[in-house]
């Protein structure tokens, strides 16, 4: 089969299309075929390696997963023998390990049925940035009308869902984001758009009962400002903030007894089944909408990632791989 691997640390031109054996499901673990996959930022680190601190975990001189790409959508092709929940001929969408590729390996219980009427490419935009937002969202307390909700980064993966789905909670939500991202945002549902090369959006005042911080280039408490008295400020995470540590600095800060008491908190999305689930019910009914920036072929996975580095991207990039059959 054909993928995207990658054998050392650095920019897009680390990465090549090669073939490479259809990976061995494990005893529970599903074989699918991927129709398409999410391009996310997540994808971008692993590929640079930064922050190095990442590289205790991803492996020190290379990654030790040479096939990248971590969301997906496609169809199950084999099962591994202690699966229950799917059987070849599913359609599936979720998180896994070498989503890059023909055909990929993924858990069961990182995996959902892929929602009614969404296609190939919606549903692989979903998994990772939909279930961050989703988490990041209930940190800050059950929905109520009226909640007053600060989304900064909101044109991006996660901030997009995140507008959306505090906007289907009763939420008032203001949105932070570039010129460029400013009418997608308004379009997401937010009250107000806040385009932050033109006005600092702490002028925007303080009240606020969430504050989603997604960007991650202004400091805690500058942030913390915008915040009502009793309010949360969730750190979800952003770029930049050096090649060591990077943005890990502002969890860890988020984490400290100083900074406790249900007002800032930091964010460590986990895959669960439950939570793409859930996803798939709010994208079939049309109260979250993916938005694609653009699609790619699997061969162009290099400059999705260098788009995606540069900050680009309106919502997710994708990448299609051609296929047969419904939704293909």
């Amino acid at each position: 089969m054909q993928a995207i691997v990658q054998d050392r640390y650095g920019p897009a031109e680390v990465l090549a299309l090669a073939d490479v054996p259809v990976p061995v499901p494990g005893p529970r673990e599903v074989l699918v075929r991927v129709r398409a996959a999410g391009v996310h930022i997540g994808d971008w680190h692993v590929m640079t390696g930064l922050p190095s601190v990442a590289r205790l975990g991803l492996g020190l001189r290379r990654p030790r997963a040479r096939v990248r790409g971590l969301e997906f959508a496609g169809r199950v092709e084999a099962a591994g023998a202690r699966v229950t929940g799917f059987r070849p001929g599913d359609e599936v969408f979720g998180v896994c390990a070498g989503a890059f590729a023909e055909f990929a390996c993924a858990r069961e219980d990182r995996i959902a049925a892929r929602p009614a009427d969404v296609g190939w490419a919606q549903a692989a935009a979903l998994p990772v940035s939909g279930q961050t937002a989703l988490q990041a969202l209930r940190l800050g307390g059950p929905p109520r009308p009226g909640r007053r909700v600060l989304v900064i980064g909101a044109g991006g993966a996660v901030g997009s869902y995140a507008v959306q789905l505090a906007k289907a909670g009763g939420a008032e939500v203001t949105g932070v984001c570039s010129t460029g991202k400013a009418e997608l945002v308004r379009t997401l549902g937010a009250d107000r758009v806040v385009d932050y090369t033109r006005e600092d959006f702490a002028a925007v005042g303080t009240g606020h009962d969430l504050v989603l911080d997604m960007a991650g280039s202004r400091p805690l408490p500058e942030l913390r400002r915008a915040l009502a008295a009793d309010g949360t400020l969730v750190v979800v995470g952003g770029e930049g903030g050096g090649h060591v540590f990077g943005t890990l600095h502002r969890q860890l800060r988020a984490s400290l007894p100083s900074f406790s008491g249900g007002r800032l908190r930091p964010l460590v999305a986990v895959d669960r089944a439950s939570d793409l689930r859930e996803l798939a019910a709010l994208a079939a009914s049309g109260t979250i909408r993916p938005v694609i920036d653009r699609a790619y072929g699997l061969a162009e996975v290099p400059e999705a990632l260098r788009r995606l580095g540069e900050g680009h991207n309106r919502g997710k990039a994708v990448v299609t791989i051609a296929g047969d059959g419904p939704g293909a």
